[in-house]
């Protein structure tokens, strides 16, 4: 066992599986110190940025933002240029869903918590940590194949929300009226609290849908995630700028705002 201090943060809904889980990883790595234990998603993306552990143990199925969607909000989040925690996904996914996890830089243990499942993700978690020390590892490519990973669980059957008929026009509430707004009108739908913005030229519209319900009722060659709480229309962009942190942001044809590319969505933006 290498001598390097290695910490970790909780992220389970239910009491006795979270400390089931803690009580495992500290007989099976006694070195590892947990520095958190929390109860839902929000929590654990507060606590990742403000702890930095180097492992995050994610439930995916919590109150609010599920164990996936916290990931992706601590990669945007996530210092740039520093290297991400290594996530494990704590799930009761049958084996179908789990072939999104299978041979990938994103591990999973499956509930309730096997010893000898779990000693093998504590295996392949030293080994991981150990390669990230030697010097010719590369960390942006490090970083890509986390957030190529990640990408893919976003879209992976089995976890992502089930496919829906595609929208052609957004019912918004205006007052006393229902207003029909043409998705072609669509500039960029964006999260705000319960509701989501809709932005068109001219209009805001505020509508009772999540994003995460929503994504499966666009089509994604039209509509393109750019950050966990924005999606914008494909068309709609003039051109994609970085700011003087090397930051991207999204010029529009026909609105003034810039809008913010997370490092998730961001290989979205090559010259061809």
């Amino acid at each position: 066992m290498n001598a390097h201090r290695v910490t970790a943060l909780i992220a389970e809904d239910e009491p006795l599986l979270a400390q089931a889980l803690q009580s495992e990883l500290q007989a099976l790595w006694p070195e590892l110190e947990v520095l958190a234990n929390v109860r839902n998603g929000e929590a654990a993306v507060e606590r990742t940025l403000a702890l930095r552990p180097d492992l995050v143990f994610l439930d995916i199925r919590m109150p609010g933002m599920t164990g996936i969607e916290a990931t992706q909000a601590i990669s945007e989040d996530w210092e740039e240029g520093a290297a991400l925690p290594l996530i494990v996904f704590v799930t009761a996914y049958d084996q179908y869903a789990l072939q999104a996890f299978e041979h990938a830089a994103i591990d999973y243990v499956l509930k309730p918590v096997e010893t000898e499942r779990l000693r093998k993700t504590c295996m392949r978690l030293q080994a991981a940590l150990a390669a990230r020390r030697e010097p010719n590892q590369s960390r942006p490519e490090q970083l890509e194949a986390t957030l190529a990973q990640l990408r893919g669980l976003l879209g992976a059957p089995g976890i992502a929300e089930a496919a829906a008929p595609l929208l052609t026009v957004i019912q918004a509430g205006v007052g006393a009226a229902i207003q029909l707004v043409p998705i072609t009108d669509v500039i960029y739908f964006e999260a705000a609290d319960k509701y989501l913005r809709v932005l068109t030229a001219s209009r805001e519209y505020l509508i009772r849908l999540s994003l995460r319900q929503l994504l499966p009722q666009l089509d994604a060659r039209i509509f393109w995630q750019v950050h966990r709480s924005t999606v914008v229309r494909a068309d709609a962009i003039a051109a994609a700028l970085r700011d003087e942190s090397g930051r991207l942001q999204l010029k529009l044809r026909q609105r003034p705002e810039l809008l913010p590319v997370s490092r998730l969505y961001a290989h979205q933006f090559k010259a061809m």
